[in-house]
């Protein structure tokens, strides 16, 4: 019954982290977050960018990846790390 509990509160945390808006870099620079650090992937396909903000006790990095094999061509996944 617990398990059973627990796998809904999951999912349903879940479900509703997926419904926020993604963060963009483009809104990371209007919010006033500064770049606080930068590396290439050892393929020159991927980047990481680290984003800090200040008086915001936790970082945000971006993930960026150019592939011309896609449709979308970049793709570019931030999240927040504390």
């Amino acid at each position: 019954m617990r398990s059973g509990l627990f796998l809904a509160m999951m999912l349903a945390a879940s479900s509703l982290a997926a419904a926020e808006t993604p963060l963009t870099i483009d809104q990371l620079l209007a919010q006033g977050w500064e770049i606080a650090g930068y590396a290439s992937g050892y393929d020159n396909r991927t980047s990481l960018i680290l984003f800090r903000h200040p008086g915001v006790n936790a970082l945000v990095q971006c993930g960026i990846l150019y592939d011309v094999t896609r449709t979308q061509r970049t793709v570019v996944n931030c999240y927040e790390l504390r």
